[in-house]
């Protein structure tokens, strides 16, 4: 991939999680983006918890990571959109985030038809090998002219 074709990846993925209030009330950042592909993470805020006896971060939150992930990943594809909404979003949660721990989804959008992009994520904490949660899901695709 080219160096302007990355710079212009990371400015349109920047730009989409800038717009969306959820991500910068969720503290979301971008951490990686390229054909296809994006990380973003979120870390732990106390007020995002769900069970306070616990501190165990709110499923909610990482459903709003995987899923702006995932759009980001269809938003980065050579073929797919400046654009795109939400179809269809399956999460299986594997567990409970560790408190205190910064959360990482990554995403692959792996194929895209005339008018949908399927994407696959996974979403962490610091282990690596026991994933928090996983995703597929199915997004619109606009596009480009």
């Amino acid at each position: 991939m080219s160096h302007e074709t990355e710079d212009r990846q990371t400015l349109i993925a920047n730009q989409f999680i800038s717009s969306l209030p959820h991500a910068k009330s969720l503290g979301m950042r971008l951490v990686e983006i390229g054909d296809g592909l994006a990380a973003i993470e979120m870390d732990y805020d106390e007020r995002f918890v769900g069970d306070p006896e616990t501190g165990v971060i709110h499923g909610g939150a990482v459903s709003a990571l995987m899923d702006t992930c995932s759009g980001a990943a269809v938003m980065c594809h050579p073929q797919a959109s400046l654009g795109t909404a939400t179809l269809d979003l399956r999460i299986d949660y594997m567990r409970s985030a560790t408190p205190g721990q910064t959360i990482i989804a990554r995403a692959e959008c792996y194929h895209v038809t005339r008018s949908v992009a399927f994407v696959r994520a996974t979403a962490y904490d610091d282990d690596r090998d026991r994933p928090v949660a996983t995703s597929t899901g199915a997004f619109t695709v606009e596009r480009k002219a």
